[in-house]
């Protein structure tokens, strides 16, 4: 299984928030203040990838980045919509 798609040990019903990006990407920042007020004030755990380093997350989301993981699963890319992201997240 690809490194992109396995998850980390949480906790049964916690969620996860990846985003991936790369340096010097302004729609990148953008899309980080929106994941951190989010899951900041949800409580939910996010990480980051660097798109630069790894070739498979490179080759799939290339033109599209920042890509916004929920889950594992594709939820946005470009912009990050604080109010939908909020929704993906509170709902099971």
């Amino acid at each position: 299984m690809s490194a992109m798609f396995r998850r980390r040990s949480r906790v049964p019903g916690e969620r996860l928030v990846t985003l991936i990006g790369k340096p010097g990407c302004h729609l990148c920042d953008d899309a980080q203040s929106v994941i951190e007020k989010v899951c900041g004030e949800l409580g939910v755990p996010w990480e980051k990838k660097d798109i630069t380093e790894d070739e498979e997350l490179h080759r799939a989301y290339w033109e599209q980045i920042p890509v916004v993981l929920v889950d594992g699963a594709q939820h946005t890319f470009w912009r990050v919509d604080e109010a939908r992201l909020r929704k993906a997240l509170t709902q099971m």
